[in-house]
């Protein structure tokens, strides 16, 4: 394939002697403009995430697409196309989020700490989404398939979240990190290692933000009148 797709397709650099695609740093690069966006509650998020999965899918699935990596992560090429399932929910949330104004400024959602049962719902759909994905994608013989499968899960559960406005969905975003660093870094994906640092670094960041957002949003206390002993005093 010639002309700039073909370039993209096929280009690569060495980074420490090791042969790493241009389309898995520029993917990672998209994703990282969209986590900003995300901090900054911009519907512009979401497309611009998409467009990331779209490349990052490419970089997986090295059956079908020409990687150097001896590896395929099914998980990891699976959560794309998930990814972008529920991009598009996010988007049309957020759009609709923000014609009613609820976050203020250009801000697309008001952040909130999911409820009770919101959580006990996360962490049910944790489990059982990460046990149903173990056998398919060991089957499949995605290398690492247990970690694979939770981040997988830990993905689309903490994309969710963020559409919904959670706040929790940050340290969900952290938990998926701190297994995927070392899961890439063995399977040979460096720019994506580095990019899942870089992103625990912001979804701390993020967490600080939402949390700080969400506590100016609260509402204050009714302060009580005062009694009729309080008032002749």
């Amino acid at each position: 394939m010639s002309g700039p797709l073909g370039w993209l397709l096929e280009a690569q650099v060495h980074i420490a002697g090791s042969p790493v695609l241009v389309r898995e740093i520029v993917g990672n690069a998209f994703g990282l403009a969209s986590a900003l966006l995300g901090l900054r509650r911009l519907v512009w998020a979401w497309p611009v995430g998409m467009v990331g999965n779209a490349l990052l899918l490419t970089v997986f699935l090295g059956g079908a697409f020409a990687t150097p990596q001896a590896h395929d992560l099914y998980g990891q090429a699976g959560r794309q196309v998930f990814f972008f399932a529920v991009s598009v929910y996010g988007w049309w949330r957020w759009t609709r989020n923000r014609r009613s104004g609820p976050g203020g400024d250009d801000a697309a959602v008001a952040p909130r700490w999911a409820t009770r049962r919101e959580r006990l719902g996360l962490l049910l759909a944790a489990a059982a989404g990460t046990a149903a994905a173990y056998p398919v994608l060991a089957a499949l013989g995605s290398w690492g398939p247990l970690p694979d499968a939770w981040i997988l899960t830990g993905s689309l559960l903490a994309t969710y979240g963020m559409a919904r406005g959670w706040v929790e969905f940050w340290l969900v975003w952290i938990a998926v990190d701190a297994v995927g660093v070392p899961l890439l870094l063995r399977g040979g994906f460096y720019p994506s290692a580095a990019m899942y640092l870089v992103y625990g670094a912001l979804c701390v960041w993020g967490f600080v933000s939402w949390w700080r957002t969400s506590r100016a949003a609260r509402p204050a206390p009714a302060t009580l009148s005062p009694t009729y002993s309080e008032v002749v005093a």
